[in-house]
């Protein structure tokens, strides 16, 4: 019994016994517990059998009707392709001779390597390891840099904000269509309302303000205040129905009787890649063209009809 407990004080605090009784382990072996004072010799590696021949072996019968064998592995399944990046000579750029970024690769439709302060870059987190907080040192050295981390752009069903990366390509490229989108409207409604009423575009809110609302010189049955409510109360809605979807697909492209009623774009993939980069293109040119008609009013105080009118005096 003492030869025992010694053994087992040899085995957990690493303490060395000479000559121990050979019946101090017989006990545990018998319960299949391993002997504290003697190390087993590790059992002899067994040979793998040969893999004979499919026609040697019996009952292999699911193989001829070609049914899978239960021991074999299914081949995962393979991944899809993702679009190939444009090469330069082949892609148009926003200029002759313009090398674009590396992270704009042509993929996207409408991208022309238009860059330059570089914003669509992917971001990249530094990952910094902990610091020592040892008391008992005099100076805690600082994490050292370990690696670096960069976010994906997904979507999540949170009402203001659906992007877990707000500078993201995917994201820059639902701002860039929806600003383009209100800058048509607005540029077109400039030159209407200019062309139909002799206001300009930068002094209908004063017309409004002192004879009330109306709109095309015809007045309305609301007041301005109550234009004010339903215009946040509609777009609100809107809003947040847009960013309660999360298809990126959809958020740009909704479709349907409200937003594609003729069908144009349901036709084929090429008329639909047709028509997206129409709109996107229009929709820059308007940003450009609305971006004209606020430095221009500022400058002269005038419309984009009546300064086009300056010239034939």
């Amino acid at each position: 019994m003492a030869t025992t407990t010694a053994a087992a004080t040899s085995y957990f605090f690493g303490t060395r016994i000479h000559n121990p009784s050979r019946g101090s382990g017989r006990f545990q072996a018998r319960f299949g517990l391993p002997s504290f004072g003697t190390k087993k010799s590790p059992p002899t590696p067994k040979k793998k059998p040969e893999p004979t021949a499919i026609a040697d072996r019996p009952g292999r019968f699911p193989a001829r009707f070609g049914f899978p064998s239960l021991g074999t592995k299914k081949s995962p399944p393979t991944p899809k392709k993702k679009p190939e990046p444009i090469a330069i000579a082949d892609r148009p750029v926003w200029f002759p001779g313009a090398e674009p970024p590396e992270w704009l690769d042509g993929t996207m439709i409408g991208d022309r390597g238009f860059d330059p302060f570089g914003f669509g870059k992917p971001a990249e987190y530094l990952q910094f390891d902990l610091d020592s907080l040892d008391q008992n040192l005099a100076k805690n050295e600082a994490g050292e840099i370990i690696g670096t981390r960069s976010e994906t752009t997904e979507v999540k069903p949170t009402p203001f904000q659906p992007y877990t990366e707000v500078f993201g390509l995917q994201r820059f490229r639902e701002c860039e269509l929806i600003h383009g989108r209100w800058a048509m409207l607005g540029t077109l409604g400039a030159l209407a309302v200019e062309a139909l009423t002799g206001v300009s575009w930068q002094d209908a809110g004063k017309v409004e303000l002192v004879e009330g609302s109306s709109y095309l010189g015809l007045p309305l049955p609301f007041s301005l205040t109550t234009l004010i409510w339903i215009e946040v109360l509609v777009i609100g809605y809107i809003e947040f129905q847009r960013n309660a979807e999360l298809d990126p697909e959809k958020r740009l492209y909704p479709g349907g009787q409200f937003f594609d009623p003729l069908g144009l774009a349901a036709k084929d993939s090429e008329e639909t890649e047709r028509l997206q980069l129409a709109e996107i293109k229009h929709s820059r040119l308007a940003m450009v063209a609305f971006l004209i008609f606020g430095i221009q009013a500022a400058v002269t105080g005038k419309g984009p009809i009546g300064f086009l009118a300056t010239f034939n005096k």
